[in-house]
């Protein structure tokens, strides 16, 4: 990949050099909805060199003509707020090309690689080139074997070539170091860029904002000052069309190993000592490598798993997770998960992270809540103006992007009443739109080399060590452990009493 452009000016948006940008599974669904729709947006905003190329691979048979007509009939079918602008796609679909191949034939690799070459033609130096592995898990080694062997992978220039990896990283430690070593046979480390587009969500990465920039938290931001921590992952669709995949994989897998686990490191983390991507990535792996291991033949007492049944989500009835096509009669599966985390270093000593996720839930929303120590038992709290309740603040991810934080204050008027008060920030209001989507920051950094908000290698790996004995000792008992809660409710009567035994609540109900 072309080295970025000199230091641009503060605040100026980072700009790649001319690059190429083959996606292998260009068929299928994601390149529609969120790949191409991203590339669009950038083009849009004159953020892509005039050179630049998108060429889609997959193994139907299809022209360069044909293929920019579906992925314009996608794309107007996404523009729920504006139509399509006409001659703004023309000229983006310039950039939109095709070629027909099979993931294991070396001879449609060496055909790729002169596709490259002519594509790369009209820039002045020859163009690099950023693979977009949008396909299922298991050709993954194929594709990176056969750029390997065509000597499209460059192994070891990370200016000239790159690769983009879509979850999932493995469905275990094992298959994920097995994942990582293939990569690393074709691709060096710095090569390959494991997507999640949970870290391209401007709230995500204003996490480190909050924290750095600003410092009436961080020095709040330890055991002394905080009671406890909630992550949510809330989620109000069914399995929908999914549910032969997500059967085999289930809440821990799709959401808790990659997702939250990514959300902890980033609140629990320490300063990285710069703004680079093995500095921040450092730093996570760190937090990961200190959460207190869950033994397998204790998952099952500290782990809330749950099913949902037939309910009513948002006035639409849902039937029960059994019911969905691909879904076992008798699956143990489950599609909500609820527990508690430690991170044994000296800032979060004694500070638990309740982690909840579910499909079903009365709504669609991604919270951190900051959970502060109570004031002392005096003065205003305790009666007849106490209890108070503590200070919170929360971090949206999604939807509704943004923060707010809830303080006590008097009540109007002769009598001490006092009451919570929430000071509330929402991004859409605050800088006049809706923060951009994650793919198109992501995509960006891809393009310019910029590694810092892709998963390494180590970070995978720790966050299975950490996750595995969960899955293998929940599996063990299956069926027996498994809880239920309608559709359309927060979870499990069980999810709450994991957290009430403490003495605390959900956040977000």
């Amino acid at each position: 990949m072309a080295d970025a452009m000199e230091t641009p000016p503060r605040g100026a948006p980072k700009m790649p050099g001319a690059f190429v940008l083959v996606i292998f599974g260009a068929s299928g669904d994601l390149t529609r909805r969120k790949l191409v729709p991203a590339f669009y947006r950038l083009h849009c905003q004159g953020l892509l060199p005039p050179e630049t190329a998108i060429l889609g691979f997959a193994r139907s048979d299809k022209s360069d003509e044909s293929f920019r007509r579906e992925l314009r009939e996608s794309a107007s079918a996404g523009c729920d707020a504006q139509p399509l602008d006409d001659a703004g796609w023309d000229a983006f679909a310039a950039r939109l090309h095709y070629h027909r191949g099979a993931y294991d034939a070396a001879d449609d690799f060496r055909a790729l690689g002169e596709r490259i070459e002519a594509l790369s033609a009209r820039a002045e130096r020859p163009a690099s080139c950023l693979y977009y592995l949008a396909t299922p898990p298991e050709f993954f080694a194929p594709i990176t074997g056969h750029l390997a062997a065509s000597g499209l992978a460059r192994k070891g220039d990370a200016s000239a070539a790159r690769v983009i990896v879509e979850k999932p990283f493995g469905r275990d430690l094992r298959s994920a170091r097995t994942l990582n070593e293939q990569l690393r046979a074709a691709f060096d480390e710095e090569q390959i860029f494991r997507i999640d587009h949970y870290l391209g969500k401007e709230t995500v990465q204003n996490i480190l904002v909050l924290r750095f920039a600003n410092s009436i938290f961080e020095h709040l931001w330890n055991h002394d000052f905080i009671d406890h921590v909630q992550i949510t992952v809330a989620e109000s669709l069914d399995v929908g069309s999914r549910g032969g995949y997500y059967d085999r994989s289930g809440a821990l897998r799709d959401m808790v190993q990659n997702h939250m686990m990514h959300l902890l490191s980033l609140v629990a983390m320490e300063p990285p000592i710069a703004l680079t991507a093995e500095a921040v990535r450092s730093e996570k792996v760190k937090v990961l490598r200190a959460l207190r291991p869950v033994r397998s033949d204790c998952a099952a007492n500290g782990v809330v798993r749950a099913q949902y049944t037939a309910g009513v989500v948002n006035g639409r009835r849902v039937g029960a997770y059994r019911q969905a096509d691909g879904v076992a009669d008798d699956s143990a599966t489950e599609t909500f998960v609820a527990f508690k985390v430690h991170v044994d270093n000296w800032r979060w000593a004694g500070v638990p992270f309740y982690l909840r996720t579910g499909k079903c839930l009365p709504r669609r929303c991604t919270e951190i809540s900051i959970h502060f120590q109570d004031v002392p038992q005096v003065l205003f709290n305790r009666p007849p103006t106490g209890p108070l309740t503590p200070n919170v603040l929360t971090v949206r991810v999604q939807p509704d992007e943004g923060m707010s934080l809830e303080v006590q204050v008097k009540a109007p008027g002769p009598a001490m009443i006092i009451n919570p008060l929430k000071m509330d920030f929402r991004y859409a209001e605050g800088f006049g739109s809706a923060p951009p989507d994650a793919y198109e920051r992501l995509l960006l950094d891809a393009a310019v080399g910029d590694a810092t908000l892709f998963t390494r290698s180590d970070e995978v790996e720790a966050a299975w060590e950490f996750v595995a004995p969960v899955i293998a000792g929940c599996c063990e008992t299956g069926r027996a452990t498994l809880a239920w809660y309608p559709a359309g409710t927060w979870g499990p009567r069980e999810a709450e009493e994991l957290i009430e035994r403490d003495g605390r609540r959900w956040h977000l109900r």
